[in-house]
């Protein structure tokens, strides 16, 4: 079992290492506008999962993962060769849900202010329903019964 720090630095080095190679070195037309998002490398070294996201149409997404897939092993030997551990990981490519989760929250958000926006115009027109305020009593006059006077009840 690896010390957890290694492993974070490890998949922050395969991070880079495949986001270079996609850029520099994999020359596929199919492949896309990809980012590579995250990289978790397991406990003991030997697997690692490389999160990506790719801007574009669903084909281009699948024909993105297509090539991924294909040159895994090229992938994996160039992070082999630059990562200089004893054994080389095996890699695994995960389409990244980021984006469209917050594209999801993003149209929540929308539907909310609109919401808001019919709330305040019919607040705007709204009167109160009896009196403007309903813990205001105004003062009432009895009269007493002995001195037939008016009293306050406010007074007492």
């Amino acid at each position: 079992m690896a010390d957890p720090a290694r492993a974070r630095k490890i998949a922050d080095r395969i991070k880079v290492i495949v986001a270079e190679y996609l850029e520099f070195r994999l020359k596929d037309e199919r492949l896309g506008f990809v980012t590579i998002t995250d990289a978790r490398v397991t406990g003991d070294l030997q697997h690692a999962s490389v999160f990506y996201t790719v801007f574009g149409s669903d084909e281009e997404r699948q024909a993105t993962a297509a090539v991924l897939e294909a040159n895994k092993g090229r992938i994996r030997s160039a992070v082999g060769k630059q990562i200089g551990i004893r054994l080389t990981p095996t890699l695994e490519f995960i389409a990244d849900a980021l984006p469209e989760g917050a594209a999801h929250l993003e149209d929540l958000v929308a539907q909310t202010r609109a919401r808001d926006e019919e709330l305040a115009r019919a607040a705007a027109n709204a009167k109160h329903a009896g009196e403007p305020d309903p813990y205001k009593k105004p003062a009432e006059r009895a009269v007493s019964e002995d001195l037939d006077l008016d009293v306050d009840v406010e007074a007492r």
